[in-house]
């Protein structure tokens, strides 16, 4: 009787990992991101266009953020106060899992930083250091447009 309960554990316990290994696939949007400091190494950003309060316009070049798995950096566009597209220029690159994890996460972090017109987005669960990088290079173009 013993035998069989542990034999039941063990069976439930490795049909939950395989549940949460298969949903760690499709990413989900979790609470929001905590900022990350970005380094004075590399950390680079320029913008074009005109600032002037909720009138600005053109492009802006976010700080790229170094991760622990690779750069971060991020470009908006913005026209008359309002963000119309995000860019990453870099994402986490330190290797081919942290690539897939950074390609699965740049959509998702790009619509929500559209609909919030802000840095004050949803962290992408399984993607937290993307997520990180992302909203602190975001907030500092964000900050170039003057917004």
């Amino acid at each position: 009787m013993r035998a069989r309960v542990i034999a039941g554990g063990v069976v439930s316990s490795i049909a939950v990992l395989v549940v949460g290994w298969q949903l760690g696939g499709q990413p989900a949007v979790t609470a929001p991101a905590q900022q990350s400091t970005t380094s004075g190494a590399g950390t680079t950003g320029s913008s074009t266009g005109t600032t002037g309060g909720s009138s600005a316009t053109g492009t802006f070049t976010g700080d790229t953020t170094q991760t622990r798995y690779g750069p971060v950096q991020v470009q908006i566009t913005v026209a008359n106060g309002t963000i119309t597209d995000v860019t990453a220029l870099q994402l986490t690159n330190s290797d081919g899992r942290s690539v897939q994890i950074s390609q699965q996460a740049a959509p998702i972090l790009r619509q929500e930083a559209l609909q919030a017109q802000s840095a004050q987005i949803q962290s992408v669960s399984g993607a937290t250091f993307t997520s990180e990088g992302y909203t602190t290079s975001l907030q500092s173009a964000i900050d170039r447009a003057g917004l």
